[in-house]
């Protein structure tokens, strides 16, 4: 099945529907997590950021809007073409922006993950294996605030190698780094799970 088909059968409660199915590009990745943090980029910005050349930035950003995800941002005209995320509203107010952007996310890694799979064979041998784990854990609402806060310190080490390319060793590439941390509902979607 190819990866179109595959993307166009996905049902996700994604609360944005895309014109066109979730990209699952790395680079397509990377940028709209930068568009969530920075509010607006233009492709040169984004080369900086990212490492990447001006040209294959801006080719997907393009790819992004067509996907539906990104529009031009207002400015003043000029060669200078600066994009910024782009919302559907919400059905509630109050309830836009990074809800809608998490769930785009989470939407986005799991297409990059499912694409890894398919493709891994075709890595060089050092890079085909990934270190994927999960656990059931039975921690207080505070503990799992520590939690997370202890894996974004310890990731956070490597966030000068995103913002400075020359700090990146020579043999280093893009990894995904995803956790996710929620309690298990019992029945009643009121009270966590006792077990």
């Amino acid at each position: 099945m190819s990866d179109e088909k595959r993307q166009a059968g996905s049902t996700g409660p994604l609360p944005y529907r895309a014109r066109k199915p979730l990209p699952d590009h790395p680079v397509r990745v990377a940028l709209l997590d930068l568009l969530a943090e920075a509010g607006t980029v233009t492709s040169t910005e984004a080369a900086a950021r990212l490492g990447h050349s001006s040209g294959l930035c801006s080719f997907h950003l393009r790819q992004l809007a067509a996907h539906g995800l990104i529009e031009e941002a207002p400015h003043k005209g000029g060669r200078v073409r600066p994009w910024r995320l782009r919302w559907e509203p919400s059905r509630e107010p109050g309830q836009e922006g990074e809800a809608d952007f998490g769930a785009l996310a989470r939407g986005l890694e799991d297409e990059s993950y499912q694409h890894w799979l398919s493709h891994r064979d075709r890595a060089p041998a050092e890079w085909r294996q990934d270190d994927s784990f999960s656990a059931v854990i039975h921690i207080t609402p505070a503990e799992m605030a520590e939690l997370a806060s202890t894996v974004r310190d310890l990731l956070a080490v490597y966030r000068e190698r995103e913002d400075h390319p020359g700090a990146r060793p020579a043999d280093a590439v893009a990894v995904a780094a995803v956790t996710r941390l929620f309690p298990l509902l019992a029945d009643n979607p009121g009270r966590p799970h006792p077990v």
